[in-house]
């Protein structure tokens, strides 16, 4: 016998997609009052990234500015001198360094003369993307994909690719104002908690009302794809699928079964629990797979993609497909 609680939590718990339709490249949602919807075109795989607006007494804050090109900056004057025409950007919060979330920080920064909000660990990330073209540290990347079976015309076009991605970025604000997990903030009337997260980054912010039931979760937990989880030539032994895997389950025994989910990519949607679910799921069904696999006979990441990754669902990439789909592999290893 069910008691009326379990068909609550089971109905609060189903996957719902209140949206259908993503706002088109001049139009602005409302999810709630006070809480601005706006989707940016990428210009690879993953051909979107979400920004949101929240109200902030007089101003607004914006969450991610999108990636560092021509065309956003054109979808952005566009949209202030339309829909946006009345907004003034008082804060900006960038979530994690990847480029299609902090590639125009500047570009905002400079044109509302507003603060720079992130962790400390995703601005100096950020600060290292665009100063790492140096010999040295491309020479460590190189090494870095050999050493995982890559042969030399493969690597090159790794290394031409990924470095490509990481440079579009505006020029970062020379300082910033750390926010930190467990902090706690206040936006308008809203007061939200800094959470924050590895995997797909290495110290991604997400925020939560708990007044409004509001989960801003940026890209740790995607309606409908998988984040990219990674590991890279400047950390090579790093842990990304086991920091992920900790943060999932810190998330849902923190959260409540019926927030509304604001993802980085997608679309908003009801069911936390149930798409956490999903994803570690997942992840543990692909390293199955790989452990058997390698069983018998040691395979490198290029051994295992070539026999495996066709697969495989494809995974929203956060930019530069062929280089997350590959180091993405090795995290599972």
């Amino acid at each position: 016998m069910h008691s009326r609680t379990d068909t609550v939590h089971s109905s609060a718990e189903a996957l719902r997609y209140p949206w259908e339709n993503h706002p088109g490249p001049d139009q602005v949602v409302e999810v709630m009052p006070g809480v601005l919807w706006v989707r940016l075109k990428l210009p690879f795989r993953l051909n979107h990234v979400n920004i949101y607006l929240l109200a902030d007494g007089e101003g607004w804050t914006m969450v991610d500015s999108g990636f560092g090109n021509e065309e956003s900056i054109a979808a952005w004057t566009a949209l202030f001198e339309g829909p946006l025409a009345h907004v003034k950007i008082t804060r900006l919060i960038v979530t994690h360094s990847h480029p299609d979330h902090v590639g125009l920080a500047g570009w905002i920064v400079e044109r509302f003369n507003c603060p720079l909000h992130m962790s400390q660990v995703e601005y100096l990330q950020s600060v290292y993307h665009q100063n790492r073209g140096t010999e040295e540290r491309r020479n460590a990347q190189r090494l870095f994909f050999r050493r995982h079976g890559m042969d030399e015309n493969l690597t090159d076009k790794l290394l031409g690719r990924g470095q490509d991605y990481l440079k579009r970025v505006s020029i970062l604000p020379p300082s910033y104002r750390r926010i930190s997990h467990g902090d706690e903030i206040s936006i308008g009337t809203r007061r939200f908690k800094v959470i924050t997260g590895g995997g797909h980054a290495l110290d991604q912010v997400m925020l939560y009302c708990a007044a409004d039931k509001l989960f801003l979760s940026a890209d740790q937990v995607l309606s409908k794809i998988s984040p990219n989880v990674s590991v890279w030539a400047v950390e090579p032994d790093q842990n990304s699928l086991g920091e992920y895997l900790a943060s999932l389950a810190s998330l849902t025994t923190t959260l409540p079964y019926d927030v509304i989910v604001l993802p980085g990519h997608g679309v908003p949607f009801y069911g936390l629990k149930t798409r956490i679910k999903q994803l570690a799921d997942h992840h543990e069904d692909r390293c199955r797979l790989i452990a058997e696999a390698c069983r018998e006979v040691p395979k490198t990441s290029k051994e295992r993609l070539a026999a495996g990754h066709a697969a495989l669902p494809r995974s929203g990439d956060s930019g530069g497909a062929l280089l997350a789909s590959r180091i993405g592999m090795v995290s599972r290893l």
